[in-house]
């Protein structure tokens, strides 16, 4: 992905935002593995509260640091799922007039859909399956884990 993003920017830099959490481990070895000049900010969402699934109310718990006005914008997340989240952001950010927004996830669980925001790079797809690990969590526990894993109650 950062190959084919790198590429796409034709040299120009670029902001990539993080969506914490989940996203920084990705974030983190995307980041690395582009040669294009990548100024990295983040912001902070919230919309499960705790659970295992989305409230559908999306919460901005940390704004950006920055200005994005006319700069290239990369959201970077962990997962779209509900899409929710990632609409409410493309909304909020694309207000603020950067010259190009885009998105990269690395994982995609299309099967569960409510809208369907526009995400320009998927690393994987993958089941309707709650997942943890590699910045993923369940009420802030498994993030640490090196792999992704479905989580199942046992």
């Amino acid at each position: 992905m950062a190959l084919k993003i790198d590429e796409e920017l034709g040299g120009e830099p670029v902001v990539l935002i993080g969506v914490l959490k989940g996203s920084i481990h990705f974030l983190s070895d995307l980041g690395r593995a582009m040669k294009s000049d990548a100024e990295i900010d983040f912001l902070q969402t919230s919309s499960y509260h705790g659970g295992k699934s989305s409230s559908g109310v999306v919460q901005i718990r940390k704004d950006l640091d920055i200005n994005i006005e006319g700069l290239n914008v990369i959201i970077v997340e962990d997962i779209v799922d509900t899409g929710v989240t990632l609409s409410h952001l493309r909304e909020l950010l694309s207000t603020r007039k950067p010259k190009s927004l885009k998105v990269v996830a690395l994982l995609s669980k299309e099967g569960c859909r409510k809208v369907h925001p526009f995400v320009e790079y998927i690393g994987f797809e993958i089941p309707n399956e709650f997942v943890v690990g590699y910045g993923l969590d369940y009420a802030e526990r498994y993030r640490n884990l090196p792999y992704i894993a479905i989580l199942r109650e046992e």
